[in-house]
């Protein structure tokens, strides 16, 4: 690979020139800079940013530092790291992400994030959760994207769960089913508390009693996807359904109550209405016939986080991002 003493031989320059046409263009005649581009093309030369950082020993100016906790490596939240990226480059600005997975030492992911002299960070995780942020985060520009903070107070960007179960549930009253069967997430989740608010809250508009619904949770873990069939067919004696709707803790949970009901014979949406969660990315199009869901709004989220340091905004509150409601054939 050229190094820069290479492309200065090339040029016929010096390497200060040649680190000035990388840096500081506008410092050089256009001549010069032309001279001295044209052998950073000749070379396929890439400048060597670490050796810079290193050099300067300071934060770089237009970096994004993401710690992902859990994030990069699932189809349900790549869109907020996706998100980072694009905006970050929209604005002339860069991004690189640091894996953090959940047996990982906090202290050592976040000094090699850190090593990196970033400008700024954005702490992102799977799942909307509650994490202790580390002081050496602090230190620099910090938001938290899907995730609130345990104890300092920080910048968040999350999903407005409680609004979004709300509008899905008030569409699903609003074309008359009356009677939903409840399968939520596990009961310790910030999300599973958030959308069981959003429930209730649509249910007594319309004159229902939320409480008297029949309301099922998942035991934490995915091998408990499994357990969904028997909580739909235990009401369902004979085949038939005590219910006229289903609401869904998220997609995947729909996934299975769409094969237990068609695999009775139950129509959706004639017989039995469902509502889902998530949107999940390339899914919710993909069942037959199409899942009316929410809209977990990651894309949103990850692109609000990074113009929060863009921008050098300094508020620390928590921001609930819309998560809209999709209207499709099962309901």
């Amino acid at each position: 690979m050229a190094s820069l003493k290479d492309v200065a031989k090339l040029a016929n320059v010096s390497l200060m020139t040649v680190s000035r046409a990388l840096n500081n263009p506008e410092r050089l005649k256009p001549d010069t800079l032309t001279h001295v581009q044209a052998a950073i093309s000749q070379l396929n030369y890439v400048p060597d940013l670490s050796a810079k950082k290193i050099r300067g020993a300071r934060a770089t100016a237009n970096t994004i530092g993401v710690l992902a906790l859990d994030t990069v490596t699932t189809p349900f939240s790549v869109e907020i790291t996706l998100s980072i990226e694009e905006t970050a480059r929209a604005h002339g600005w860069n991004s690189f992400v640091v894996n953090m997975f959940s047996d990982d030492s906090p202290e050592t992911m976040v000094d090699l994030l850190l090593s990196h002299r970033p400008g700024g960070i954005i702490y992102t995780t799977m799942g909307l959760r509650q994490v202790p942020v580390p002081a050496k985060l602090l230190t620099l520009p910090c938001v938290l994207a899907n995730c609130e903070s345990l104890h300092d107070p920080v910048a968040s960007y999350i999903p407005d769960d409680e609004q979004g179960q709300y509008e899905g549930v008030k569409a699903l009253l609003a074309a008359g089913y009356r009677h939903p069967l409840c399968l939520h997430l596990p009961s310790q989740h910030l999300a599973t508390v958030r959308r069981r608010k959003g429930l209730a809250r649509a249910c007594l508009e319309s004159g229902i009693d939320p409480d008297s619904l029949l309301h099922h949770y998942m035991e934490f873990g995915d091998e408990h996807y499994r357990d969904i069939p028997a909580m739909v067919e235990s009401h369902m004696p004979g085949g038939k359904p005590h219910f006229d709707s289903v609401v869904c803790g998220n997609d995947r949970i729909a996934f299975m109550v769409y094969q237990v009901l068609l695999s009775h014979g139950v129509r959706i949406p004639e017989d039995v209405a469902v509502l889902g969660y998530d949107n999940m990315v390339g899914i919710g199009d993909l069942f037959l016939p199409p899942l009316s869901t929410v809209q977990l709004p990651h894309y949103d989220i990850g692109r609000l986080s990074a113009l929060h340091i863009i921008n050098g905004d300094s508020h620390r509150e928590t921001v609930r991002v819309n998560s809209p409601w999709l209207q499709r054939d099962s309901i």
